[in-house]
């Protein structure tokens, strides 16, 4: 029967009989069988990347705090040592004053009881921040200078935790060697100042063996820190940061000290949870508190929900805070993505079979050529873009599915060229926004006191002579402050470099004003400049104001590179496609290799007093005028910049 009606089919009909069922059903086996292999590696796959996820953060967030650990235990570290420096500085000073008084005893200037007077007085005036002070006692312990408690002996004094410290110090100063400074810490309570708690003391003490006097300097840590409401900040912003960090749909990070008081929480913060049981009865805290490190499955149900669900909890201990860092999330959310995989197998598989039927059909209508010619062009065009080439476009007729797949494709480049545009000028402006934001705060917080330093530098070095061995120091802190206030000067430049005002410019001319301007500049002495300008070049669309900023910068970082003198020749001439190009060429010492990959990054400079900001904001003025800049350079044999322009250009 079935041999009878295949008989009395037309020819392309018979082989579409028996190619079809050869291509379709092996299609439907490898398939089937494909799909079940997938769908189970997709489980397993999703289920170890979450995991990996939630190990991931959690080391992530480990980072983070120890991160904001170190740096605050630096500045802490930082500030004691500056402490005990200025600590030991004073404490010298005082000693050389009350070693001066008696000086001038022994040389019978002043008698001995006014020299102590003396230095008494001297002494008690002198502040050590806010609440120290300097104080003077013999090696017995009889206070002879002290702002309140003068006279008295305090050689059995102790601290807040019944330590004889003034005991220690006499000893160690009797012990000690000419010269040398000693240190000891002790907590303290003033009850003078309103301290309800005791504070670490510092101090700094030298022995005057003359006078039997331990002259000592002290003052409390926490004064050292300038600014605590900049840590206490800080790590409330960590916190958020923890806080903000989502898991999946519904998972978060939490974190909690060994005993179960919740330190970083969502909605629970400052709880205690240690007792806390889950959906079968199990103190899971508990157990967490216990191992502080590892993985734990509990059933879980939040408010909403209409049964526990499994949650996976991913936990890990950081030491210094006695924290409990945990990541948790829900297992179903686990394996949402496996379950969109497996309809995306579904559905493809069923694609796959439905193009390779109609394919299969074509081919037994028309010639291999007609289908192959096309792929053949597409498989090209795919080549070239993923060599980068986004402007390249699938060129296919007709209306079939390698026609549609090619427009989708041409659509696909079209979107990723776009979206790379797109990346890079939200990139730009991110960081103009940045660098706008620290502008604005280096011109508010350094230029004010710069300029009274510059403003007292100046009125010093009106005071001095040239020959006065100070005036040096006075004119370098005015030189480098001026080059401070430089430095905030091209930083503003380059955050905030306005879009050009385009107008009809002859290069030519413009560049004649400039090269006279440059010649006559301090670093082009000795440097010979060359002009070889193009004649009946059209006047090009462009900012005068900012191309003069352009080519000054070119000019004198030439000229910066040929200390000893040389020559630089600025060219104009005509470009392929309506576009003008400048040449800058000098004979300076060139820039190594290493170097030139980094020369238009912002604040990368060779120089020593450079600001790494002059190519950044030429790059910049180019590209807004949507030209390019290329530089060649060899050591040893000088460098060439070449500055492209279109003559014609639409404002944006």
């Amino acid at each position: 029967m079935l041999t009878r009606l295949l008989n009395r089919l037309k020819l392309r009909w018979k082989l579409l009989a028996l190619v079809l069922p050869l291509v379709i059903v092996p299609i439907f086996v490898v398939a089937g069988v494909i799909g079940y292999i997938a769908n189970r590696q997709a489980y397993l796959g999703v289920t170890q990347t979450s995991k990996d996820d939630l190990r991931h953060i959690t080391a992530f967030t480990i980072d983070l705090l120890n991160s904001h650990y170190q740096q605050f235990q630096v500045y802490r570290q930082d500030k004691i040592r500056n402490f005990n420096s200025e600590l030991a500085t004073l404490t010298n000073l005082s000693y050389n004053l009350v070693e001066t008084e008696h000086n001038q005893a022994k040389t019978g200037r002043i008698d001995p009881d006014m020299a102590k007077r003396e230095a008494r007085r001297a002494l008690k005036k002198v502040n050590v921040g806010e609440t120290g002070y300097i104080f003077a006692m013999t090696s017995r312990g009889d206070l002879q200078v002290h702002i309140a408690r003068e006279g008295e002996n305090v050689y059995n004094e102790r601290d807040e935790n019944g330590r004889y410290f003034i005991r220690e110090m006499c000893e160690a100063a009797r012990k000690s060697k000419p010269g040398q400074v000693l240190f000891i810490t002790y907590p303290w309570r003033n009850a003078v100042l309103g301290d309800k708690l005791p504070r670490k003391k510092v101090v700094a003490y030298r022995y005057f063996r003359e006078w039997d006097w331990i002259i000592a300097t002290g003052g409390y840590l926490d004064e050292t820190y300038e600014d605590a409401s900049f840590e206490r900040k800080s790590f409330a912003d960590l916190k958020e940061k923890i806080k903000s960090k989502r898991v999946g749909a519904t998972g978060y990070i939490f974190c909690m000290d060994s005993k179960g008081n919740f330190t970083v929480h969502p909605d629970s913060e400052g709880k205690n949870f240690f007792d806390a049981r889950d959906s079968s009865g199990f103190p899971f805290i508990r157990e967490m508190c216990g191992k502080k490190s590892g993985w734990i499955r509990y059933p879980w149900r939040n408010t909403g929900d209409n049964a526990p669900r499994m949650k996976i909890v991913r936990y890990e201990y950081f030491k210094p805070w006695d924290w409990i860092v945990a990541v948790g999330s829900y297992e179903d959310e686990f394996y949402h993505e496996a379950n969109s995989i497996k309809t995306r197998i579904l559905l493809s598989t069923s694609v796959l079979v439905l193009a390779v039927g109609l394919i299969a059909v074509v081919l037994v209508f028309r010639a291999s050529n007609v289908v192959t010619s096309p792929i053949t062009h597409m498989i090209e065009v795919m080549r070239r873009v993923k060599r980068g080439n986004l402007e390249e476009k699938v060129l296919m007729e007709g209306q079939d599915e390698l026609a549609e797949l090619g427009a989708a494709f041409n659509r696909m480049t079209d979107i990723i060229r776009r979206n790379k545009e797109m990346e890079a000028s939200l990139a730009q402006q991110g960081k103009m926004a940045s660098l706008g934001v620290l502008s604005s705060g280096v011109a508010h917080e350094i230029n004010n006191p710069l300029g009274v330093i510059l403003g007292y530098a100046g009125y010093l070095e009106g005071k001095l002579s040239e020959d006065d061995p100070n005036y040096k120091y006075i004119h370098e802190i005015k030189r480098e402050s001026k080059r401070c206030k430089k430095i905030v000067q091209d930083l503003l430049s380059y955050a905030r470099t306005p879009r050009p005002s385009l107008e009809p410019v002859d290069l030519n001319e413009l560049l004649t004003q400039i090269v006279d301007f440059a010649a006559n500049h301090t670093d082009m002495r000795g440097v010979a400049i060359r002009r070889e300008f193009a004649s009946g070049l059209p006047p090009v669309m462009l900012d005068g104001d900012q191309m003069r900023q352009v080519a000054i910068n070119l000019i004198l970082n030439a000229g910066g590179a040929m200390p000893d003198g040389g020559e630089l020749t600025v060219r104009t001439e005509a470009a392929e496609e309506g576009r003008v190009r400048i040449v800058f060429s000098d004979s300076g010492c060139g820039i190594p290799a290493e170097s030139l990959e980094k020369i238009f990054e912002p604040f990368y400079t060779t120089k020593e007093r450079g600001t790494g900001l002059g190519l950044a904001i030429t790059r910049q003025i180019i590209e807004q005028h949507h030209g390019d800049i290329h530089i060649e350079s060899e050591p040893g044999r000088g460098t060439t910049v070449v500055v492209t322009l279109p003559v014609e250009r639409e404002e944006l």
